[in-house]
């Protein structure tokens, strides 16, 4: 049975933590306010159900012709949440530098997803150490999927909707932020070999 603590810190951590999709969401909102800003995050959801869907054939790939790759995907899977782990206790306040082109766009925010190594390590890690090993139907991924999506447009809408506020909160308190959402990092990356 899937350990739902650690894929739903993991899954809160990934989305809410800083990264281009909720910088540029942040940014947008300071730039154009809440209105304008918000098709950029609905660009995000489609692109990051693509890049999920996509993650799930490539997994469940994987998983069905190779079955010995199952250890080594969960070693995978937990080096890079220690990584990011790291990253984040490492990581400073986000700068305050505002992009040049029109970032508020539906067609920007889906097709970053496809350069943004954080959405597609993301996925990848994700489905193939949380959901494949528990859950293989068809129907079960594209839950996964949906779900996984939603929470990456939640995620980048509370960036959009709290702004600089939130940029604020995290400048301010960014040690002991980071320190949390890395402890509970290493907690995913534990939890996926118990």
């Amino acid at each position: 049975m899937m350990n739902f603590p650690a894929f739903l810190s993991y899954v809160l951590i990934a989305n809410f933590s800083p990264g281009p999709n909720s910088i540029i969401s942040m940014s947008n909102a300071s730039r154009y306010g809440f209105k304008k800003s918000l098709i950029f995050n609905v660009g995000i959801f489609f692109g990051v159900l693509i890049v999920t869907a996509l993650s799930s054939i490539f997994s469940m790939a994987l998983y069905t012709f190779i079955p010995s790759i199952k250890p080594i995907m969960a070693c995978i899977g937990a080096a890079y949440m220690l990584w990011l782990s790291w990253k984040t206790f490492t990581s400073k306040p986000l700068s305050e530098d505002k992009p040049e082109k029109a970032t508020n766009t539906f067609l920007f925010g889906l097709l970053l997803q496809f350069i943004n190594p954080n959405v597609i390590l993301y996925s990848v890690t994700t489905i193939s150490t949380f959901v494949i090993p528990h859950y293989n139907s068809i129907s079960m991924l594209a839950i996964f999927c949906l779900i996984l999506a939603s929470a990456g447009f939640i995620a980048t809408s509370c960036w959009t909707l709290f702004g600089s506020l939130f940029q604020k909160f995290l400048s301010k308190n960014s040690k002991v932020v980071n320190t949390v959402m890395s402890l509970l990092l290493v907690y995913c990356a534990v939890s996926l070999f118990l």
